[in-house]
């Protein structure tokens, strides 16, 4: 049997492929980070990019030694002697940070607005739109505890799958916040759960003392029908004067701006670095595990990973997930556009003529060429095939006289262009073809 693609990653195809599908479409994957990028930089936010791998103790710090994400589900790339090793990155935040310390970033303009997107890798069960090697795009804003931050951040989380097409999506908000409101949750948690301890699942036990808020995430059946027994009261119960105005801002700027949202309690953040706001954005179109991404505000942070003091918030979504809820909208991306022009040689002579035209006329947009010569109907067909706006075909007549009888393919009609005029000619096909877009 040939070599396979390895478990729990997918490839992307170009438009076309025989075995294409919405999910490894590389066009769509192409059209979410243009979206993204599109809407992200409108509001100031800059392009940073983060290696694929990180020291293993930054993701520890950043994602927390007690979660899944570390405990069991991080790809090892690298040991050498007593290096603590290095890690496939599971997610952008903590990378992100890191290099706002590492660079002096500080030193920019406050708020800073930060954007990226790629791979990112967990050794996990795979299941429907989850994969060992997956794509996100991440945002996040170092500098300020303003609650309007927040609720940019969350807008522009909306607006960009809103540009996508996407109308089935809410906002799930909550808060879990300050440090003194996470401990008196965590000490009634504690007393709680402490009492019904040999119901726990082993992970839960073992997160009873470290970090209960964790068990309330638990993946276990058991686990979860036991906090739904004991009617454990929510994080927002606990919420103390400050963080409950700054909870209440958020929610004050999302209704004015028409963010849909629901008020959802069960949204809770395990480790000590997170501070107050806290959303997940839903679909319910893409199944019972309904999330498309989410964010929260990481105050704390920074100096876990052994900066100074920076606060800061942010969100990543998965791109397949996105997809795979526009999918289930209906929502289709145009394909790829073809070429401005096809140009083919009617013999072997005008080859490298047809190729020079072609060169030069990729000053303007895309061109392409037939490597060998080729008769007029055949070229036109393959011009078709590759969907280009226009073609023509070039011979010893043309080439003597200086012109191209260029066709458009839409309408049939037939328009001679000296070759000193080509790139002009381009210039107003492509303008016209991006008006029509």
């Amino acid at each position: 049997m040939a070599l396979q693609r390895p478990k729990g990653t997918q490839d992307h195809l170009p438009d076309g492929s025989p075995k294409l599908s919405r999910d490894i479409q590389a066009s769509a994957f192409a059209q979410v980070q243009d979206t993204a990028r599109r809407v992200l930089e409108r509001s100031g936010a800059a392009f940073i990019g983060t290696p694929l791998f990180e020291e293993a103790e930054l993701v520890k710090r950043g994602v927390g030694g007690s979660t899944d994400i570390v405990r069991k589900e991080m790809f090892t790339v690298y040991y050498f002697g007593d290096h603590g090793g290095y890690v496939l990155r599971p997610e952008g935040t903590a990378g992100i940070v890191r290099a706002y310390l590492q660079n002096g970033l500080k030193q920019l303009p406050a708020p800073l607005k930060l954007w990226t997107h790629g791979p990112m890798f967990r050794a996990e069960n795979v299941q429907k739109l989850r994969l060992r090697q997956f794509h996100q795009v991440d945002y996040e804003v170092l500098g300020s505890t303003d609650p309007l931050v927040d609720a940019e951040a969350i807008w522009l989380m909306w607006e960009v799958v809103r540009e996508l097409g996407l109308t089935g999506v809410r906002v799930k908000l909550g808060s879990i916040g300050d440090p003194a409101d996470r401990e008196a949750y965590n000490a009634y948690l504690r007393e709680l759960f402490g009492a019904q301890v040999d119901r726990l699942s082993d992970d839960s036990k073992d997160r009873l003392e470290r970090n209960p808020m964790r068990i309330l995430d638990s993946k276990s059946v058991g686990d979860q029908a036991l906090i739904r027994e004991l009617g454990v009261r929510p994080m927002l119960d606990f919420l103390g004067e400050e963080a409950r105005a700054h909870f209440g801002a958020v929610q004050g700027y999302l209704r004015d701006w028409g963010v849909p949202f629901d008020l959802d309690p069960s949204i809770v953040r395990g480790l000590d670095y997170y501070r107050r706001t806290a959303w997940e954005l839903h679909h319910e179109g893409i199944g019972a595990k309904s999330a498309l991404g989410g964010g929260g505000r990481y105050d704390g942070l920074a100096e876990q990973l052994g900066g100074a003091a920076v606060p800061g918030i942010g969100w990543a979504f998965g791109i397949e997930r996105v997809l795979g809820a526009m999918e289930a909208e209906g929502v289709a991306f145009p394909p790829t556009p073809g070429p401005l022009l096809y140009l083919a040689a009617m013999d072997e002579e005008n080859v490298g003529l047809a190729a020079r035209l072609a060169l030069e006329g990729r000053s303007r947009g895309r061109v392409e060429f037939a490597y060998r010569a080729m008769k007029p109907g055949n070229a036109f067909r393959e011009a078709d095939r590759r969907r280009a706006l226009s073609a023509a075909v070039i011979g010893s007549d043309e080439a003597a006289r200086g012109v191209l009888n260029i066709k458009t393919l839409g309408t049939g009609e037939t328009r001679e262009v000296p070759l000193a005029e080509l790139t002009t000619f381009l210039n107003d096909l492509s303008r016209h073809a991006g008006e029509q877009a």
